[in-house]
């Protein structure tokens, strides 16, 4: 098998990658990865079977043939710029999430036209497809209401790969990620980022900023999580999707302040005193008008599984990124 992970080089693609290394899938290990993205992904250690890196911006002419050139089983389109990038940079924004998106699914209809080549492909969706006057739980029949141009882009997208799919294209599975949380590294652009900046700084003893309030709520999963539930698309039956290829992702709602005091449960007193609440209108505007909770029966009935407890999300994060690990 041939994988390709589109928006290898960000922390789900690197992560996605690494874990073809660390544990199999049984009866479908890839032998070969290629890995892509505007910068130089890294070849994840331990793999077994080849590996292909690429640098390429994917809305670029001719970028999506030549990743395509080897007809891979199994794509991966994780490349994207988040949230408040694609408010702040309109047009940017849809030159990534749109303009790239469609240049793969044209790409890939021509060769399956010409060959007959049709290939699963898995794109890494949000909840940001969700806005307006929310109900406290989505459901699976809600329709997607986008208030933002990412969400919005996020939507169009889908809508292409029911499409694609419907027309037999390629055979589509859109992956609804919640929130991811806690992220590693350095804070990004997402108005999310706080949710994991209130968490992964005072673990390290670093001050963390909070600009909204204990009481907002959210819907949000491990780095873990969504490279399980990624891999898991790998090999469901998709007959079992019918027309509907888009999936909310199982997830964990929680309040800010549950997530404080799970932080209290593990760290102590001493991290917690590291949040310093400095509100912002703008963001509360953004955090208020996200979905706060989700029933993903059909995702729990073709085996998505995440997180039950926010503790569980920290302690993974503190066994994954703070937990030197084995040589």
């Amino acid at each position: 098998m041939h994988v390709l992970i589109i928006g290898a080089a960000g922390m789900i693609g690197r992560k996605l990658a690494e874990s073809f290394a660390s544990r199999a899938l049984a009866g479908s290990e890839p032998k070969k990865l290629t890995l892509a993205d505007v910068f130089t992904p890294s070849a994840p250690a331990g793999f077994s079977g080849d590996v292909v890196t690429v640098q390429t911006d994917l809305a670029a002419s001719g970028a999506a043939d030549q990743l395509l050139a080897e007809r891979p089983d199994v794509i991966f389109h994780l490349a994207a710029i988040v949230s408040g990038e694609a408010e702040a940079r309109f047009e940017f924004g849809y030159h990534v999430n749109l303009d790239g998106t469609r240049a793969l699914f044209e790409a890939i209809r021509k060769v399956h036209e010409a060959e007959g080549w049709t290939p699963r492909v898995i794109y890494s969706s949000a909840i940001g497809v969700f806005g307006g006057g929310l109900p406290d739980v989505i459901s699976d029949e809600y329709i997607v209401t986008p208030e933002g141009s990412y969400g919005t882009q996020k939507a169009m997208c889908e809508l292409l790969l029911s499409d694609y799919s419907r027309r037999g294209f390629f055979d589509g599975i859109g992956v609804r990620l919640p929130t991811i949380c806690v992220r590693p590294g350095k804070p990004n652009k997402a108005a999310s980022s706080f949710f994991s900046g209130i968490i992964r700084e005072p673990l390290v003893g670093q001050e963390a900023i909070l600009p909204v309030a204990e009481t907002e709520r959210h819907w949000m999963t491990s780095p873990r999580s969504a490279v399980q539930s990624l891999r898991h698309a790998m090999s469901i039956d998709t007959t079992l999707l019918g027309s509907r290829r888009n999936l909310n992702m199982p997830g964990l709602s929680v309040t800010v302040g549950e997530q404080i005091e799970a932080l209290r449960h593990i760290a102590g007193d001493k991290a917690v005193a590291l949040i310093r609440r400095e509100p912002d209108p703008i963001v509360t505007r953004f955090v208020q008008s996200w979905p706060k909770a989700f029933d993903t029966k059909r995702a729990n009935e073709l085996g998505f599984t995440a997180e039950c407890r926010f503790e569980d999300i920290i302690r993974a994060h503190i066994e994954d990124e703070l937990t030197p690990k084995a040589t």
